[in-house]
Order: structure tokens, then sequence, then C-alpha cells
């Protein structure tokens, strides 16, 4: 198995925490010279907090570890394509590459909506590698939010 697979793993396992506790299943894992130093998944409905996506928790542990804001040399494992905000604070924590599991066609902002890592002028490049282990990353996703319609769909039949 490569390094790329088995990060991702490791945000996948993330990503089943964050939908044990019925968050969109997202995990992101941050790795330095070949070994994780920041594990997160989202907890933006745990902690009513719009800006508490797996990125953003990965890259702030990561940074209080280094104890820099600068995460140079540093790569991202992301099960879902990050959004907008997310992007944006991967370019300016300096994040070197990002390995992306599946696409978000509704909401991703490194291809799929929009591309704010190539169609704007930064001061930071970040490389892009999409489709590790996206079947298993798109099931996760599947399941969950088929999950969720069918807990709504019984909760207004009750």
């Amino acid at each position: 198995m490569e390094n790329k697979e088995k990060f991702m793993k490791e945000a996948l396992k993330e990503a089943k925490k964050a939908y044990d506790k019925l968050e969109v299943p997202v995990g992101a894992v941050i790795v330095k010279d070949g070994k994780i130093i920041a594990k997160a998944h989202n907890l933006k409905e745990t902690k009513l907090d719009t800006t508490k996506h797996a990125e953003i928790l990965a890259i702030q542990k990561a940074s209080k570890k280094l104890k820099s804001w600068r995460l140079l040399e540093c790569e991202m494992y992301v099960t879902l394509e990050p959004c907008s905000m997310c992007a944006g604070a991967i370019i300016q924590s300096r994040i070197k590459k990002i390995y992306i599991g599946t696409l978000d066609k509704k909401t991703g902002a490194v291809g799929s909506v929009l591309n704010l890592f190539e169609d704007y002028t930064f001061n930071h490049k970040v490389e892009v590698e999409k489709g590790i282990l996206q079947e298993r990353c798109e099931i996760m996703l599947k399941n969950f939010f088929k999950m969720l319609r069918k807990m709504k769909k019984e909760s207004k039949i009750e």
C-alpha cells in the first residue's frame, strides 16, 4: 500500500468519527516528514460553529504542534474536496500538497465549483492529487446522507 492510501485511510477513520456524531463525514490528516502531526473531523453541528470543518481543525492542531502558522513541507489528506473557506485556509497555511478523496460537486473549491488553487494568483501554490480511495470516501458520504434522509422521514411519520 502506498503512503497516500495509508494516510487517506487515517482520514477515513476521522470521517467515521464525524459520521458517528451525525456530522457530515469528512476527515483530514496533516503529514510532515512521513508522520501524521494532526488529525481532525467535522464538528460543525456538535460545536454549532460554521468554521469547525475537518481541514480547519487539522490546520489548527498542526500549527500548535509545529508552533507556527506556516505549515511548510506539510501535506493534507482529506476525504472530501475542500470548500472555499478551507481551500483559503490551506493556501494561507502554506501547505505544500493536498490529497483529496472525492469531489464535492456542490461546494468544492478545488476544481468542482471553482478552483482557488489554480484560477487565482496567490503568493502560494498548493499541489493537488485527487481520487485517493475515492470509492470508499464516496460510499461513506452517500451512506451518511441516506441515513439522514431515513431519520428525517421516520421522525415525520411518528
